[in-house]
């Protein structure tokens, strides 16, 4: 694999390093040792799956508080979107700074969402399916979400969001004591 460190330090987009002939490639997605290497999770204990009919789909941002803030590792297996991530670690120097990245079926990049980001991604075409591995149990009562269009972060989605929850659309505007705190 390869890691490649994108502007906000912890957060990874990961390519992998593929051995062909033939018949195809073959490649980790994984590997301990590689992740320990950099200070990444090793254990993950939840693999989702999600499929989003439409192009124009918005899921996110979401995020947990501690004690059960997660990691990420997040792979578009089928069709196209944009992975986009928010530092709210407050004593990082990045803090509220974004990144987004296309991930697709095609070019097989990962990201690494360290614990303390918000994540979410938006289709580029119907019938896109990713997989998220996470390092930490689902919590509810910790569970936080930004407004994908919140003026706070002015996050440039590369096209105009058009399938959102009601629940994602209506996170209130960004306030460190309701999204930071439990």
């Amino acid at each position: 694999m390869k890691f490649e460190e994108t502007p906000l330090p912890g957060a990874y987009v990961i390519d992998l390093e593929k051995r062909g002939d033939e018949r195809g490639f073959f490649a980790r997605v994984f590997c301990t040792n590689e992740f320990a290497e950099y200070g990444l999770p090793q254990r993950f204990v939840q693999v989702n799956n999600s499929l989003s009919a439409d192009k124009g789909t918005l899921r996110g941002l979401h995020y947990q508080l501690a004690p059960k803030a997660e990691s990420k590792l997040v792979r578009c297996i089928r069709g196209s979107l944009h992975d986009q991530i928010v530092d709210l670690r407050e004593d990082s120097p990045t803090f509220g700074q974004q990144f987004g990245i296309e991930l697709s079926a095609e070019n097989r990049k990962m990201l690494l969402v360290p614990k303390g980001f918000a994540h979410g991604f938006l289709t580029l075409e119907d019938d896109t399916e990713a997989f998220y591995f996470v390092d930490e149990f689902y919590a509810p009562e910790l569970e936080r979400g930004l407004r994908w269009n919140d003026p706070e972060f002015a996050i440039s989605w590369p096209i105009k969001p058009t399938v959102v929850s009601d629940k994602d659309a209506n996170h209130p505007d960004f306030d460190p004591a309701h999204h930071l705190r439990a």
